[in-house]
């Protein structure tokens, strides 16, 4: 329960909360509309879905500055790929957020003489380059630890060059069973690197979809935004399982 409260407190947890309420609707308005008789039920979820789209847009006001901030962060990491990505990420998240901002103003009338389809695809697309280049950003994580487990492996084989110690040790990085095991141990063994992935991959299909690139339906959008944001719930609870930049 105080972690509960401890969520609900944070502007950020409660932006989540409203998030995994929108996708849920979405979710279930694609499932039960095929039923004329729920047709009510269907225009009730709809317009809860965008009473939580408007909700998170006015708890995200102020993050192009968050974004600003992340990215001057980021511009002082060692390591040259994950500072290019997440830099990039987080000035395209800024921009994001400005384009967010403006729409919020439109939904609540304050601004009017503007193209909404226009902002609404330009925040489209600066949201779908930053999770590209948090998803770069993961491959790297992926491919360095790969090789920190190829270079074990090849210790492991100078150090076991008897037959029955070869056949006993974990099997070698060969073909795509060798990469795929190592894979999944590196992703199981690394939680935070396989909740970064998923949540960017179900975050994914969102942008996709709207941008034209891989049409889907609302069904499969709603249900990777859902879990997208129970990821986001379970990191932001729990900070030991975010992946650290």
């Amino acid at each position: 329960m105080q972690g509960f409260v401890e969520l609900t407190n944070r502007s950020q947890g409660r932006e989540r909360i409203f998030r995994a309420t929108q996708y849920t609707c979405m979710l279930l308005s694609y499932v039960i509309e095929r039923n004329a008789d729920n047709e009510k039920l269907v225009l009730k979820l709809k317009r809860l879905e965008s009473s939580m789209s408007s909700g998170r847009k006015m708890f995200r006001l102020g993050n192009v500055v968050h974004a600003l901030v992340a990215a001057k962060k980021t511009t002082e990491l060692p390591e040259v790929l994950p500072r290019i990505c997440l830099t990039a990420s987080n000035l395209s998240r800024a921009l994001y957020f400005f384009c967010d901002t403006v729409l919020w103003l439109k939904s609540v009338g304050l601004q009017s003489d503007f193209n909404k389809a226009k902002w609404q695809n330009w925040a489209t697309k600066c949201y779908y380059f930053s999770l590209l280049m948090n998803l770069a950003r993961d491959w790297y994580e992926v491919l360095w630890r790969l090789e920190q487990a190829t270079q074990e492996e090849k210790m492991k084989e100078n150090c076991f060059w008897d037959e029955r110690h070869q056949h006993l040790s974990s099997p070698k990085c060969n073909g795509l069973h060798g990469f795929l095991f190592l894979l999944f141990q590196i992703l199981r063994n690394h939680p935070p690197l396989l909740l970064d992935v998923v949540k960017n991959l179900c975050d994914l299909t969102g942008p996709l979809d709207t941008l034209g690139i891989y049409k889907t339906n609302p069904g499969v959008v709603g249900f990777c935004g859902l879990l997208s944001s129970l990821v986001g719930i379970l990191t932001l609870a729990s900070p030991h399982l975010k992946l650290k930049e």
